[in-house]
C-alpha cells in the first residue's frame, strides 16, 4: 500500500529537478500524477518513466502565466479523473533581472508564474479538493524569500515572499474544508538550474559552505514534500518547511569555529 493509493495529483514544474522527483515519488506512492510542463520533452520523459515503473502519469503542456490555459488544464484533470487530491505548484520563471533595468514584462512573468498560479489553480482546483477527504495545495518556496537574498533577483525573493503570504492566509481560510496548505523552501539543491549555471567546481564550492558539507537532493525534497501530501501530516497547515542543509543555521567556518580549533 502506497501512502497517496488512489489519490490524483498535479505537479507544475514537473519536468526536472524537484517538480520531477516529486512527481516520481507520489507515483511510487500509488498517486495518479498529472506532469504540467511548458516544454513536452522532458515532461514526456518523466511520464514514461513513471508508466515504465508500473505508475499513472499523463502529460499536460502550458504556460503556467496563461490563466486560461491553467483553468483548462485544472478542469481537464477534474473531468478526466472525477477528484484532484493533491496540487504541487512547482513552476518558476528564474530569469534575473536588476532592479534599476528590470523590464515590466520580466516582473509580470515572475508574479504570474511563481504566485498568481498558485491562486488560480487553488481556485479552479477548489470545487474538487473540498470533496476530497485529503486535499493538499503545495507550493515550491525558496530560501532566497524568506532567509536570503541574491543579486538580480529582488523580484524572485519577493515572489517567493508572497507565496508564504498565500500559504498562511489559504490555510487558514481553507482550514475547516479539510484543506491543508504548506510550502517547502528548499536552499542550495543540486537542480537543472543549478547545473546548467554553475561548473561542478562552483557547485563543489557553495555545497562545502552548506553545514551538512554539499547541496541538496531533488529525491530529498520530494520526501518532504511526500510528508506534506500524505495522511500523516493532517495536522499539518500554513507551515513553510526549510529545506537547507542548516545554511540558514549560520556558517559552519566561521568565526568561532575557527577559534575553537
Amino acid at each position: 500500500m502506497g501512502k497517496l493509493d488512489g489519490r490524483v495529483a498535479i505537479v507544475t514544474g514537473g519536468g526536472r529537478g524537484i517538480g520531477r522527483a516529486t512527481a516520481e515519488r507520489f507515483a511510487r506512492e500509488g498517486a495518479t500524477v498529472v506532469v504540467a510542463t511548458r516544454s513536452a520533452a522532458p515532461g514526456q520523459d518523466v511520464v514514461d518513466t513513471i508508466t515504465a515503473a508500473s505508475g499513472a502519469a499523463l502529460l499536460e503542456t502550458l504556460d503556467m502565466g496563461d490563466r486560461q490555459a491553467v483553468r483548462a488544464m485544472v478542469m481537464r484533470t477534474g473531468d478526466r479523473f472525477g477528484r484532484i487530491d493533491i496540487i504541487l505548484h512547482n513552476a518558476a520563471y528564474l530569469t534575473p533581472a536588476s532592479l534599476a533595468d528590470m523590464p515590466d514584462d520580466v516582473l509580470d512573468a515572475m508574479f504570474d508564474v511563481g504566485v498568481k498560479a498558485a491562486f488560480w489553480l487553488t481556485r479552479d482546483a477548489l470545487p474538487w479538493l473540498e470533496k476530497s477527504p485529503c486535499g493538499r495545495i503545495l507550493v515550491t518556496s525558496s530560501v532566497a524569500g524568506n532567509r536570503k537574498s541574491l543579486p538580480a533577483r529582488v523580484h524572485y525573493g519577493a515572489a517567493k515572499m508572497a507565496v508564504t503570504g498565500f500559504v498562511r492566509g489559504a490555510a487558514l481560510e481553507l482550514a475547516r474544508k479539510g484543506i491543508t496548505v504548506n510550502a517547502i523552501e528548499p536552499g542550495l539543491t543540486r537542480t537543472h538550474a543549478l547545473e546548467s549555471n554553475a561548473t561542478e567546481e562552483q557547485i563543489a564550492a557553495m555545497g562545502a559552505q552548506v553545514p551538512v558539507g554539499r547541496p541538496g537532493k531533488p529525491q530529498e525534497i520530494a520526501a518532504g514534500f511526500l510528508f506534506l501530501a500524505s495522511d500523516e501530516a493532517a495536522y499539518t497547515t500554513g507551515q513553510t518547511l526549510t529545506m537547507d542543509g542548516g545554511a540558514s543555521l549560520g556558517d559552519p567556518h566561521g568565526l568561532l569555529s575557527e577559534r575553537e580549533g
